[in-house]
């Protein structure tokens, strides 16, 4: 179990790699496909390609906030836990759910051994993946974001992180999944 007054390891080098705010600006357009990347899985214990799930189901990016297995972002937490007990309601619409995280492989496992975690957690301590979708840093940690892909890898929908609205609520997710695509226009 954890503790939010266990501040041990949180002062480590990721975290002053990320001190410093830099806005969400994902330049990643609506329409189009979505840069691959590959990150261990530490729950299922395997390596996770982001191009592996193109033409077979649709996929949401959930980019968390987490400092340390004891350290989880107030407004990341609860995200987290409703995405974990909303899970099998994900994969019964075909959906599949990573969720990626700062926190390197130790972490993530003690992590998911935490929370009781179902769904895959991406290990990216390197932040080289919050650095690639743009989702911003502060006080320490990327930003919270999370992005909704099609069956064909299409990016289908993108929430940014913002105070009024941290991250987007599973009906949202479930909404950007179901609405009809529209094509982009040519210039």
């Amino acid at each position: 179990m954890f503790t939010s007054t266990d501040f041990r390891g949180l002062f480590n080098q990721r975290f002053f790699n990320n001190f410093f705010p830099i806005p969400a600006n994902s330049s990643l357009i609506v329409g189009l496909k979505t840069p691959n990347f590959e990150l261990p899985d530490v729950t299922n214990d395997q390596q996770v390609k982001l191009n592996d799930y193109r033409d077979k189901q649709p996929v949401i990016l959930a980019f968390t906030r987490i400092f340390t297995e004891k350290q989880y972002c107030p407004l990341c937490y609860p995200h987290i836990v409703e995405l974990n007990q909303r899970y099998e309601e994900l994969t019964e619409k075909g959906v599949e759910l990573l969720m990626i995280t700062s926190t390197d492989v130790t972490e993530s496992k003690q992590v998911v051994t935490n929370l009781g975690l179902k769904f895959p957690l991406l290990s990216n301590p390197t932040c080289s993946v919050f650095r690639k979708y743009g989702v911003g840093q502060a006080l320490g940690a990327p930003l919270p974001a999370q992005f909704v892909l099609d069956q064909q890898g299409v990016l289908r929908y993108k929430h940014l992180f913002s105070f009024l609205s941290p991250n987007a609520s599973v009906e949202e997710l479930l909404a950007a999944l179901s609405e009809q695509p529209q094509p982009i226009a040519s210039s």
